[in-house]
């Protein structure tokens, strides 16, 4: 794990809300309405993938175009083929899908990251749902994983992997999937610093830089008291997933340092350095682990035009902006 990261992927207006009702069909398994994670770039700037120290991995000194991943269901010779494409909003459903290889072959060997070979991200398109999966693979290279979607809708759903072959990037698929039944679009949440999960507030001090990395802190308390015993979860004191409103462009990262190398404290702040690709409305969910038990916190940031550092944003007022409702499901 690189010292510093850099996530850098979102952006982009607020898609305005799909329809009144999503149409007849199947449904889609079962996504939860809070954040979870996915894969980390380690292993060099793939697509939704960025592992890189501040000024590293963006551009000369942290500048440049950031690519953003889970777009395409192709790309690097491998094809998300997701073989359930619809499921029945609130029953749960199987969702079975297969990476397929340049020759239509299913790939069956994948490089262990972050105690994983493969990480799965579940999203509404109105990004009102989130959910991070961990599917089994079977012998003949299929994943499965049960879902069951709390709502009708279009969804997204992301692989994110790295392929156990010599010079392999992390790679980031994405395939539409569908949640039959009545459906009315949630509009995106107000920008907030601050948001709450199961008694714990997690506050963010920071701000999206379009173009440029900056950091992102975030603090974990309950009950008022700062938490200094935050777990690892797949290596690392939390996880950090950006959506970009609109068209759901992903990112995930994960933050500097990790648990045992003698310099990370265990919160109560876990920092992420990022970089924003331009300026527009993003969804972060940030996935943290105390008491035995994984939560998911999310919030709404705008990157606006004009990067800032944080302390300029201190003197310009715009700290607190509200406050995140924190409703998700995993």
């Amino acid at each position: 794990m690189n010292t510093g990261l850099k996530i850098t992927a979102f952006t982009a207006a607020l898609a305005a809300a799909f329809g009144a009702a999503y149409g007849v069909g199947n449904a889609v398994d079962p996504v939860s309405t809070e954040p979870a994670h996915a894969a980390h770039a380690d292993h060099g700037a793939g697509a939704g993938h960025q592992d890189a120290a501040p000024g590293h991995g963006g551009g000369e000194g942290g500048h440049g175009e950031t690519q953003a991943g889970g777009l395409q269901i192709s790309e690097g010779g491998y094809t998300l083929d997701l073989e359930t494409s619809r499921v029945k909003a609130g029953e749960e459903t199987e969702l079975s899908f297969t990476v397929r290889d340049e020759d239509g072959q299913p790939l069956t060997s994948y490089r262990t990251e972050h105690g994983k070979q493969l990480h799965l991200i579940l999203a509404s398109r109105d990004l009102a749902v989130y959910r991070h999966l961990h599917p089994k693979r079977g012998a003949d290279g299929a994943w499965s994983v049960p879902v069951d979607l709390p709502a009708a809708g279009s969804y997204r759903v992301f692989a994110d992997f790295v392929p156990a072959v010599k010079g392999a990037k992390p790679l980031t698929l994405g395939a539409d999937l569908a949640a039959v039944g009545e459906y009315e679009p949630k509009a995106l949440p107000e920008p907030s610093r601050t948001a709450t999960v199961d008694g714990y507030t997690v506050t963010l001090d920071g701000s999206l830089r379009p173009g440029a990395s900056g950091t992102l802190d975030l603090k974990v308390a309950k009950d008022g008291r700062p938490v200094t015993d935050l777990q690892p979860y797949l290596g690392a004191y939390g996880h950090l997933v950006a959506l970009r409103a609109g068209d759901l462009a992903y990112l995930h990262v994960h933050p500097s340092g990790e648990p045992g190398d003698g310099a990370t404290e265990p919160g109560p702040t876990v920092s992420f350095a990022t970089t924003a690709p331009s300026s527009g409305s993003y969804r972060l969910f940030l996935d943290f682990k105390h008491d035995g038990k994984v939560r998911t916190a999310a919030f709404t940031v705008t990157a606006d035009g004009t990067a800032k550092t944080r302390e300029e944003a201190r003197e310009e007022g715009d700290a607190d902006t509200g406050h995140d409702d924190g409703t998700h499901q995993h």
